[in-house]
């Protein structure tokens, strides 16, 4: 029996050494396919980038890059005439697949039909429109703001380069998976030296759209920015994979650009389980901005899923126009395995609630082995009846056109018995275009210039702001093991004062009080009457604090 067991076990660990070199080298295997698949898939980018900027074919490729499947979300009782064919990221039965083709503005001619659904404009209206579009093309950040910035004050364009420090990424991963993210204890080397309100404020980075929307006399027009203005927020992230710092509870954050930009922004961390912050931004040049952002956030493994929950609202003061829309799931790819990187999909509906008129943005999901342009977004602009005006077309990392639609008619049908929807359109007009990054940006955590300028040191603002968060400035300089230190310090702060507030609670609750638990600084909680969800909006008084200097609510959070 010995003998017998010890030829067993010889031939299991002979078996073993040999199923252990075949998973070795399936491993091997499997990493060079990736790489392969993506120098392929980096390969495919730059030559339809290069293909798209081909002279020749610029002049004919206003239809191919705006022959799009785009989908939007139907009007009750058009169900007939829109049905989809495109796959949905979340699906949605009722939406209609469209095309689009470019129409000559000489030669074409309005039909005297009318269509069911269908939508026809005068193709003059779109060159001697006012010059809200035309005035939309911006080359850069410097161009377009310099005549602002000149006289004002001077803003830092770079930071410390990052440095260049190696971690154990499995060893710190492995304990993770399923855990909601706000709950994981994470060093500063998967942080980036912004906390999350910073990046909150940083979707202002293109807020000329909304001023240059408050110009527009037709309020379809208007949803065209507003669109271009709610993609504009992703294009930041495309190389952004480093996590924000989580503000502490009753953290703030303000951007005061009223002299130079028109507008005043201010952020607060609301809550912490669930992370929580609010937002309002004012602009004395005709539009008011206000959201409450709660982040769901799960790693489960390969991926990381980011999921906004919360309405976004914008309203316009001389129209009156009052937009609310959502925002959509952010992926961040290769965890374990690879280069990190990020892709934004999902669906966007924006709803004039004066008006009705409507915008369903699709950001189709990014795949190796689609033909389609990466980062694509797509769709229609419709008025309260359903009648499209305007395709919207684009990436979220580059850029948004609009093309005004001169007729709209029913396709061919599919082989799955679904009819596309066929738009006219007169050539794109450009809206939204990226500002290019900064030199040395990517050791710079390829912040952008205003991104860069959201840290900087200032004066005057309040003991609560994240300016002052002693472990995201040592982070910032360079010196993460301080910061690391810096950041279990104020963490086990933050919990001995919910562990407080949870002792008053059980208190309150044996003495039959009520107790409020934790009140905003400078935000309260009411229903919106828009969504029916209760939310937290400015009640004044920061900005007044702020002239006499008093901060005596603010607590002593670092």
């Amino acid at each position: 029996m010995i003998n017998a067991c010890r030829d067993f076990l010889d031939l299991a660990e002979t078996h073993s050494r040999k199923w252990q070199r075949a998973l070795q080298y399936e491993r091997e295997q499997r990493i060079r396919l990736e790489e392969t698949i993506e120098q392929l898939a980096k390969q495919h980018n730059s030559l339809e980038r290069a293909c798209r900027g081909a002279p020749g074919l610029s002049s004919g490729g206003a239809g191919i890059t705006n022959t799009a499947k785009g989908s939007v979300q139907s009007t009750k009782g058009e169900a007939s005439d829109e049905d989809e064919e495109t796959e949905y990221f979340d699906a949605m039965e009722d939406a209609p697949a469209f095309i689009t083709v470019t129409a000559d503005p000489k030669h074409h001619r309005r039909s005297g039909s009318n269509l069911s659904g269908a939508s026809e404009g005068h193709p003059e209206d779109w060159n001697l429109e006012d010059s809200v579009f035309d005035s939309s093309n911006q080359t850069s950040y410097n161009e377009s703001t310099c005549k602002d910035l000149l006289p004002k004050k001077r803003r830092r364009t770079r930071i410390p380069d990052k440095p260049n420090y190696s971690l154990n990424l499995w060893s710190i991963m492995k304990n993770c998976i399923g855990k909601e993210l706000s709950k994981i204890p994470m060093p500063v080397n998967f942080n980036e030296p912004l906390s999350m309100l910073q990046r909150l404020t940083e979707d202002l980075e293109y807020h000329e759209l909304l001023d240059k929307a408050v110009k527009c006399e037709s309020s379809t027009e208007q949803m065209c920015f507003v669109a271009a203005f709610s993609v504009s927020s992703y294009s930041t992230t495309v190389h952004r994979t480093a996590k924000p710092f989580n503000p502490l509870l009753g953290e703030t954050y303000e951007l005061d650009r009223l002299d130079e930009f028109g507008f005043r922004s201010l952020c607060e961390q609301v809550s912490h389980h669930p992370p929580a912050a609010a937002h309002h931004v004012y602009s004395k040049r005709g539009w008011t901005l206000w959201q409450e952002i709660t982040i769901a956030s799960k790693f489960r493994g390969k991926y990381l899923s980011i999921m906004p929950l919360g309405a976004i609202h914008l309203e316009f003061h001389s129209s009156g126009n009052h937009y609310v829309w959502r925002k959509v799931t952010s992926t961040v790819h290769n965890i374990i395995v690879g280069k990190l990187w990020i892709d934004q999909s999902g669906e966007i509906e924006i709803v004039n609630h004066k008006s009705k008129d409507k915008c369903q943005l699709k950001f189709t999901p990014y795949s190796y082995f689609s033909r389609d342009v990466p980062r694509k977004v797509t769709g229609v602009v419709t008025d309260a009846d359903g009648k499209a005006h305007y395709v919207m077309s684009g990436t979220w990392d580059e850029k948004m056109e609009c093309s005004k639609i001169v007729q709209s008619s029913h396709g061919s049908t599919s082989s799955e018995g679904k009819q596309k929807t066929v738009y006219q359109t007169l050539s794109p007009k450009v809206l939204w275009k990226k500002y290019p990054l900064p030199e040395n940006a990517e050791n710079m955590y390829f912040f952008s210039d205003l991104a860069l300028t959201l840290n900087e040191p200032e004066e005057r603002v309040a003991p609560t702001d994240s300016r002052l968060r002693p472990d995201q400035r040592l982070m910032e300089s360079g010196r993460w093991d301080e910061a690391n230190v810096e950041k279990q310090r104020l963490e086990e702060k933050q919990r001995a004062v919910r562990r407080r507030r949870e002792a008053e609670a059980v208190e309150a609750l044996e003495e039959g009080k009520d107790y409020e638990g934790y009140i905003p600084l400078w935000f309260e909680r009411k229903v919106d009457p828009m969504t029916g969800e209760l939310i937290c909006v400015y009640k004044g008084g920061y900005w007044e604090a702020k002239d006499k200097q008093d901060w005596s609510i603010c607590p002593d959070i670092f």
